[in-house]
C-alpha cells in the first residue's frame, strides 16, 4: 500500500473493505463512496485520487462516508456496478448505486459531478 493510501486508512481512519465487511458498508443508510484503487504501483492516478478524496469529503462537509476497497474484492465490485477504469469512486446511497467517477478529474469537475450525484434520486435496492 502506498504512503498516500496508508494516510487514508491509518491517519484518517477510512475503513478497508474486504469480503467480510463490504456488504455491511454498502447496505448502510446514507451516502457512501467506495474507492477502487487499482494497483498503485502501476497506476499513477491512484495516489492522486487518494490525495484528493479527503479534500472532497471536506468540501462536501462529510456528506458521504468513504472507504477503501481491498484489491482482493475490486473485480466483483467492478462487475456489480459496471465500473471498469481504476481508480474510481463509486457513490452509493442507502445501498443503491448513485454514480461513479473514474480516473482523476480537475477540481471543478469533481465538485460538479459529485454535487450532481448527491442531488440525484436513486432507486431503492430491491
Amino acid at each position: 500500500m502506498s504512503k498516500v493510501l496508508k494516510r487514508l486508512t491509518e491517519d484518517l481512519g477510512y475503513p478497508v473493505l474486504d469480503e467480510t465487511t463490504v456488504e455491511e458498508f454498502i447496505s448502510a443508510t446514507g451516502d457512501r463512496v467506495l474507492f477502487l484503487t487499482g494497483d498503485p504501483a502501476t497506476n499513477l492516478e491512484t495516489d492522486d485520487v487518494a490525495a484528493i478524496l479527503p479534500e472532497l469529503v471536506q468540501a462536501f462537509q462529510s456528506r458521504f462516508k468513504p472507504a477503501v476497497v481491498d484489491r482482493s474484492i475490486e473485480q466483483p465490485l467492478r462487475e456489480r456496478y459496471d465500473v471498469w477504469p481504476v481508480p474510481s469512486l463509486i457513490f452509493l446511497r442507502d445501498g443503491a448505486l448513485a454514480g461513479a467517477i473514474p480516473k482523476v478529474r480537475d477540481w471543478p469537475d469533481y465538485l460538479a459531478e459529485i454535487k450532481s450525484i448527491l442531488d440525484r434520486p436513486v432507486s431503492p435496492v430491491q
